[in-house]
């Protein structure tokens, strides 16, 4: 039966024409790729430029319809994060950073990283890795039947296989840059500026450090070999000079923030101070921090406990209060009102039970502040609670309202073009047209490796405005 499942369950892969395993049917892959791209887009948020998301979305369009599959509902967007990044989800869902957009110097370089995830959605690499977890569930599932007492490993086990399987393998990106190549070829593109955005890649993780390689490169192989690989396939290939777009690309990414914008939060010395809304918060010294577009997270080093500040949907802080307390599951005291820092608040204890260890107990606290209400959620293991109690505490009673005009008036950095009035280097246009930016940084931008060369009067340069704030 199995076995027939599986026969039944392969499909052909519509870039390659191979058999591979999927158990959805195009409108289930679109579905589920409209579904998450809801889910993306409130969590990451877009880069508010309706001139740079139609330049994007128009350039992976012409590039889509030169794909295996032209029909599906293609959407391309830019999101609102720092980190060099690039992604696609089942049915036609495709996104870059705002970070990797930074780091790019041409429309070609765009093409590339767009091509790739193009083929990432036409070869159905994202329903075949879920194909795979649904399968490898469906094993666990079978063993749950047969010993129930390990339905609480199952339930781990299948957090575990989706990380696993939501993860490409090295065939499928290489399979991938395959694809991507053929796309830039068929729109016109110059294929080596692909390789030059390997290059690009390769460059971000060495100034990163190994421990801090981007987010795009975390699954795929290493940059530098594909790089050679390319480099290699077009060669033997011969393809004919493409258009680069150095020039459109630049003018169209003037102005973009660059980094992690503090206008959306940022720490400073233990301190969380948030512009746009105006608030501050204590958050514990040493602890890991996050500072997501739904939420500000810390996390204790031993994973003993945490803290997490959120906007409640509700439309008052003892409103908010009663619909936590209410929560199944949770042993909750009534909340009862107080104050933070003079602003109206509720606060209730509580406590959930666990099956196997210890249990969690933990306070939550709504404030109220500018028409909006801030949820302020401690919790720990109740056998450790102790130990962490005056942290948790702090961070209850430490927020507060935003007035000191510094960190009201902070501005995000930016990338400002310059046109060289003359011929230079590039050290030379360092100390004349300064950067708040590590100067390698500054230098992997411009696609610059030779600081002492020359670089022609008229050539566009990036610098980097702005001082950069926060820890």
């Amino acid at each position: 039966m199995a076995g027939g499942l599986l026969v039944a369950a392969c499909a052909t892969n519509p870039a390659t024409g191979r058999r591979q395993l999927n158990f959805y049917s195009e409108a289930q892959e679109i579905e589920l790729g409209s579904q998450a791209d809801r889910e993306i887009t409130a969590q990451l948020g877009l880069v508010d430029d309706p001139e740079l998301q139609a330049y994007v979305a128009d350039l992976g369009k012409r590039l889509a319809a030169k794909s295996e599959r032209p029909h599906l509902p293609w959407t391309f967007r830019v999101v609102d994060d720092p980190v060099v990044n690039a992604f696609a989800l089942p049915g036609g869902f495709i996104y870059v950073t705002r970070g990797i957009l930074a780091h790019m110097r041409s429309e070609a370089e765009l093409a590339s990283v767009l091509g790739h995830e193009i083929g990432h959605v036409t070869a159905q690499h994202g329903v075949n890795q879920m194909s795979k977890q649904q399968l490898a569930v469906g094993g666990l599932m079978v063993g749950m039947v047969l010993a129930p007492e390990a339905g609480q490993l199952g339930q781990l086990a299948q957090a575990g296989l989706g990380l696993l399987f939501l993860k490409y393998g090295r065939d499928d990106e290489r399979q991938a840059d395959d694809l991507g190549l053929r796309y830039l070829v068929e729109t016109g593109y110059e294929t080596r500026e692909m390789a030059s955005m390997f290059r690009v890649l390769e460059g971000v993780g060495e100034i990163a450090g190994a421990s801090r390689l981007p987010n795009w490169l975390s699954t795929h192989p290493e940059p530098a070999q594909r790089r050679e690989r390319t480099s290699r396939l077009i060669a033997e290939r011969g393809y004919a000079p493409g258009e680069v777009g150095g020039e459109r690309f630049l003018r169209r990414t003037d102005g973009l923030v660059f980094g992690p914008d503090p206008r959306e939060g940022y720490f400073q010395d233990g301190v969380f101070y948030h512009p746009e809304l105006a608030f501050r918060a204590e958050f514990p010294r040493g602890w890991r921090r996050a500072n997501e577009k739904s939420r500000v997270v810390a996390l204790h080093a031993d994973q003993i406990a945490q803290v997490e500040l959120a906007l409640s949907p509700a439309r008052s802080a003892g409103e908010a209060a009663e619909a936590f307390v209410r929560q199944e599951g949770l042993t909750a005291d009534r909340p009862r009102r107080t104050q933070v820092n003079g602003l109206p608040a509720e606060t209730a204890s509580f406590e959930v039970a666990r099956q196997q260890g210890s249990s969690i107990t933990g306070a939550a606290t709504f404030v109220e502040l500018g028409g909006r209400v801030f949820r302020l959620l401690a919790v720990a293991t109740a056998d450790r609670a102790a130990s962490v109690r005056r942290e948790l505490v702090a961070f209850l009673d430490g927020f507060a309202p935003l007035t000191d005009r510094r960190h009201l008036d902070v501005r995000p950095q930016r990338i400002a073009l310059v046109e060289l009035p003359r011929a230079m280097s590039f050290d030379e246009f360092l100390r004349a047209y300064p950067s708040e930016a590590d100067p390698r940084v500054v230098a992997l931008l411009n696609g610059v490796d030779d600081p002492a060369s020359s670089i022609g009067r008229g050539s566009l340069l990036k610098r980097v405005q702005g001082a950069r704030v926060g820890d």
